[in-house]
This record gives C-alpha cells, structure tokens and sequence, in this order.
C-alpha cells in the first residue's frame, strides 16, 4: 500500500481531501476485485500510521461511496478524533454528554468505527 499520494493530496488542501473509496483502492489493492471489511480495516490502519483519519471512520466497502480523509493533527482532525471518542462512550452507556446525539444522529453512524 503506498499512500504518498493521498498524504500530498491531504497537505495541499491544508489537512482534508474528499475522496472517493474507488480512487483510496487504487492506491492500496489496485489487484483485487472489490474492497472487503479487512482491507478497509488494513487502509485504516496504514492512514493512521502517516497521521491521517477518515470521516466517516469506518471505511465503507463500496467504491462508489466518498470519505474524507484529514490530518489527524490539525484542528478538524482532533475534533473528529474527539467526537469519535463521544461516540464510542455513548454506544457503552457511558456518555458524559447523555443524549448528545439525539440531536445528532447521523453523525453518530460516521463517528462510530
């Protein structure tokens, strides 16, 4: 998996790119036929290793569907890794903020991973 350029491309738009998963599986698997759990899983995981995250978090296994990806250290990306922490709390019961995503429910499906 090389993600160089998705890396570049997230830097020059100064910490956040809206990609499609078909251009991400070009860069990670340009072999395999269709993105699977695991491979979405593995495409996390090399993110997080050059300090990227995706919104949403989980990354879905269609290549026709669009994520962001951002840098986890900018201000956005701390926000989101924030709100993902909230969301994870609030699916275990344990929210500090009971009820925050009533008023929120779609972002709690892309915050969860």
């Amino acid at each position: 998996m090389n993600f160089t350029v998705i890396a570049h491309a997230v830097e020059v738009d100064h910490g956040i790119k809206r990609l499609s998963m078909r251009f991400i599986k070009k860069y990670a698997a340009p072999g395999r036929q269709r993105l699977s759990a695991e491979l979405c899983d593995e495409i996390s995981k090399e993110f997080d290793k050059l300090g990227l995250i995706t919104l949403p978090r989980r990354l879905p296994t269609s290549e026709n569907e669009y994520v962001f990806v951002i840098e986890k250290s900018s201000t956005l990306g701390q926000t989101v890794a924030i709100a993902s922490t909230l969301a994870a709390l609030d699916k275990l019961g344990q929210s500090p903020l009971p009820r925050l995503f009533d008023n929120y429910p779609e972002a709690l499906g892309h915050l969860g991973s």
